[in-house]
């Protein structure tokens, strides 16, 4: 009875199947379903592909294989080693996670779906199992989704945070585009590909608030910043306050003016919270002496709307995102 080499009741998520027995009779019969495609694979590389249907195994149907063993005493007459592949060709569906960084280094968090088959089952085979080893449905599926986690991260490295939040379809659009090919060299085809989540860490989405707001260009929002880092380095040193209540405005907050002289540090008077520079020894306002208090310094906190909690600019008369007055 001839040998029959057949893919029998596969699961919905398997990708590849080896076939148990690597030796195979001349005359044998290998049966193809529809959405599979059968690979003879050896010493490391594929070779001759065969589409559904029932198919005798011969020298004349096996050329690439029987080129590449003629030289092996009595090939023709006996069985020879081989393992078979089964591929299956149709749609899967993955999910992708990462945590990625952009090109100033701020952390990404992303995850969403994506769906594939395999488009050149001896190119899948040579790259995924030849160059991997992998041979199991479960370890393509986990190679998978690690080779795209990759190339997800590799692509939005690319990229600064603004650009990833503002234009997030645009950027999800290019990062795709460059998958496609990534996926293409594996023999694969990346039918489609959606982000459904990208997050970044809190002081980061603070960050965002100004770019968006477009209140601030990216160098002042790295001022504010240096500003709150300076206060909090100051309040950890003891006698390097000015006054209990009393915040240090920097310099390098304050800019400087279109006549390019320096400007004065700025404080806060711990009576009435009045603005002066930091060379007063009265409050304009309420009148307090401001001299003799040593105490640390407090950091800059930012002014937020009573409503909705949202961070709101100086001087701001409503809320720009709930349109509450402020006082």
């Amino acid at each position: 009875m001839p040998q029959v080499i057949e893919w029998v009741n596969p699961s919905p998520e398997d990708i590849i199947w080896k076939y148990p027995d690597e030796t195979i009779t001349w005359g044998g019969q290998l049966i193809v379903k529809e959405m599979e495609a059968a690979v003879f694979f050896r010493d490391g590389k594929a070779y001759d592909v065969f589409g559904p249907g029932r198919h005798t195994i011969t020298t004349a149907n096996l050329p690439l294989l029987t080129k590449a063993l003629s030289s092996l005493a009595g090939f023709t007459q006996s069985p020879f080693k081989s393992m078979v592949f089964f591929v299956s060709t149709k749609q899967f569906a993955g999910k992708f996670g990462a945590r990625a960084q952009t090109t100033e280094l701020a952390p990404l968090m992303t995850h969403g779906s994506f769906w594939f088959k395999v488009d050149d089952p001896s190119l899948f085979l040579n790259e995924v199992v030849g160059a991997q080893n992998v041979y199991t449905a479960s370890d393509v599926n986990n190679f998978l989704r690690g080779y795209l986690n990759e190339k997800v991260i590799d692509e939005l490295s690319r990229y600064d945070l603004l650009t990833v939040f503002t234009k997030l379809d645009e950027t999800s659009g290019q990062v795709k585009g460059a998958i496609f090919d990534y996926f293409r060299r594996l023999g694969l085809e990346l039918t489609d590909l959606k982000f459904e989540g990208v997050d970044t860490e809190p002081e980061y989405r603070e960050r965002l608030f100004w770019l968006k707001a477009g209140r601030v260009a990216p160098d002042e929002v790295l001022r504010m910043e240096t500003v709150k880092q300076a206060a909090k380095e100051l309040g950890k040193s003891p006698g390097a306050g000015l006054g209990t209540g009393m915040v240090l405005v920097p310099p390098i907050f304050q800019g400087s003016g279109s006549t390019g002289a320096p400007t004065v540090a700025l404080v806060f008077c711990p009576g009435c919270n009045a603005q002066m520079p930091s060379t007063s020894k009265f409050c304009p306002n309420c009148g307090k002496s401001l001299s003799g208090q040593q105490s640390p310094a407090a950091q800059v906190e930012p002014s937020r709307c009573p409503k909705c909690n949202e961070i709101v600019p100086v001087g701001a008369k409503f809320c720009q995102n709930c349109g509450q007055p402020l006082s």
